[in-house]
């Protein structure tokens, strides 16, 4: 699907800016700018870019688009990068700006003949020696290279006698492991290269994990200062990250092609950070798409969409790239519902062409088994293919939908969803009215919000009110916030019982915030031991945080 590509776009995700946008720009043909949405500029002026500090950095994107269609190219390391003046910031060849002194300069891409609006960006501070954080930028870097996973130091026994917490969920606890164990040997301030953390990291002392780091890298230079400069832990008011994003969010691309990323960081102070090289990157599905440790995802020669997910300081933002197959399609399928419409309109950005329509046969027969879990009688399939009527189609899904074929099937389906199991002979009435229940309630046609919320806030015994079954196989409160969390919410909260979700933005308190709404479920003594009464206590709804 290769097309020419004479427009190129500058997607800049930069160090101190709120959120990213493209800029109501030119027609199309000129060049414009990915820039924050309160640019430091002003009609008149170029944008103006300002990077703090000499730990700043900031990740460049060039994105080259097409006249004819919405594909994008990542032309990042394609590219010519000018200066001017020179000797301000330093470009390597993917795109990563950092400063090198204090002082002003323009900065412009050119491929061919497109060449990109000037930016300005503005250095300060780079002379000046600045505090590291702790928690902020250094338990980052143990993130990035896995010292704090589950399979190293990270588990709940540690690992070789060196113990952090769980993808750095608690930098206190990091803190005093690193600096108050093991006689002080870990960091050494005097003479931070022979610290043990750097020589291990290095792989200049044995290390089980091998190399992690380069004794020339960013991440070295960060740590071997925060061990000069006295092990500070950081500032306990300093501002702590809110949320992060990536740039792109979504991107449409050709097969085959890569996509360089930008994270940024959003602290709560309203201030934000590149955090392009500290995230980690994960993809959705490696046989369309792979990612660096920079962020740079490589599309297979398959077509289809996939995403890549950023995790950074217990915050997570998602990358979703279309690759279409790009088949011209003439004629689509007429549109029966709004499920259709949607799914028409992805195939169409996708170039995928849609099934061709099966004969009425096939129909009759794929409904019956979807709706009914059965095959259609012979009367049925013949009063259908031989229908003239224009809503024919309709008029057999409402009445298959309104059977009580269709409960009955349904509410099999979800009895084993909801767990109605006979685990003894004392749980027979409880089986068998809470199947009933269900049964009536999809032949009632009872909304799902409805039906949701008799489940959770059921009392009583089976007896008088069979929704407490699910509450009588879900016997505690963790048992009930996990299966109410998945089967209602499509999150699973297991991981966030103990730590913070490692690939989700759930937290622990989130975990312990839901098991409140069950603190109060008391279970009674019911008919029989098997079937027991619950009832809700008149308290305030609580739950201990383990922390």
């Amino acid at each position: 699907m290769s097309s020419p590509l004479p427009v190129i776009a500058v997607c800049l995700a930069l160090f101190v800016c709120p959120g990213n946008r493209l800029l109501a720009g030119p027609p199309e043909g000129q060049l414009h700018f990915g820039l924050p949405n309160a640019p430091l500029t002003t009609a008149d002026a170029p944008p103006r870019i300002k990077l703090q500090g000499r730990d700043a950095r900031w990740q460049l994107q060039v994105i080259a688009r097409s006249h004819a269609a919405e594909i994008t190219r990542d032309v990042t390391r394609q590219v010519t990068y000018r200066l001017l003046p020179e000797g301000i910031v330093d470009i390597d060849s993917s795109g990563m700006v950092t400063p090198r002194v204090s002082g002003q300069v323009t900065l412009t891409a050119a491929m061919g003949e497109s060449q990109t609006s000037p930016l300005v960006i503005e250095v300060v501070g780079a002379e000046t020696i600045q505090p590291v954080n702790f928690p902020n930028q250094i338990v980052p870097i143990f993130t990035k290279y896995g010292c704090n996973g589950g399979g190293c130091h990270g588990k709940a026994a540690g690992q070789a006698g060196f113990k952090l917490s769980l993808l750095g969920f608690e930098p206190r606890e990091d803190f005093a492991h690193l600096v108050n164990e093991s006689r002080g040997r870990r960091v050494f301030p005097a003479l931070p290269e022979q610290s043990l953390l750097l020589l291990k990291a290095t792989n200049q002392s044995p290390h089980g994990g091998g190399l992690r780091i380069e004794p020339d890298s960013h991440e070295y230079r960060l740590m071997r200062r925060w061990i000069a400069g006295g092990l500070a832990y950081g500032d306990e008011g300093n501002v702590r990250v809110t949320s992060i994003e990536i740039v792109p969010a979504s991107a449409q691309l050709e097969r085959s092609a890569e996509q360089q990323l930008t994270v940024i960081a959003n602290y709560s102070d309203g201030s934000y950070e590149d955090i392009t090289r500290t995230a980690q990157y994960e993809s959705n599905n490696t046989d369309l798409a792979e990612v660096n440790p920079q962020g740079l995802v490589s599309l297979a020669d398959a077509p289809g969409d996939v995403a890549v997910m950023a995790r950074y300081q217990g915050q997570v933002a998602v990358f979703r790239a279309s690759i279409p197959l790009g088949v011209p399609v003439e004629s689509w399928p007429p549109i029966q519902n709004p499920v259709d419409e949607l799914v028409f309109a992805k195939l169409q950005k996708l170039g995928i062409p849609p099934s061709q329509l099966c004969d009425d046969w096939t129909f009759i027969r794929r409904l019956t088994l979807d709706l009914c879990g059965r095959l259609p009688t012979i009367d049925e399939t013949l009063a259908f293919a031989e229908s003239n009527q224009p809503d024919k189609i309709a008029s057999t899904v409402d009445r298959l939908l309104a059977s009580r074929e269709h409960a009955e099937f349904f509410a099999q389906k979800w009895s084993a969803i909801l767990r109605n199991r006979r685990a003894s002979a004392g749980h027979q009435l409880g089986t068998f009215a809470f199947s009933d229940w269900l049964r009536d309630s999809f032949y009632a046609n009872k909304p799902y919000d409805q039906l949701v919320s008799e489940l959770l806030t059921a009392s009583g015994s089976v007896a008088t009110n069979p929704a407490v079954s699910w509450l009588r196989e879900v016997s505690t409160t963790e048992a009930r916030v996990e299966d109410a969390a998945q089967l209602f919410l499509g999150q699973r909260l297991q991981c966030a019982r103990c730590h913070h979700h490692p690939y989700e933005k759930w937290s622990q308190a989130d975990y312990f915030h839901m098991a409140a709404f069950f603190s109060n479920l008391t279970r009674r003594d019911g008919p029989t031991p098997e079937e027991p009464r619950f009832v809700s206590r008149v308290a305030p709804a609580v739950a201990q945080h383990p922390k």
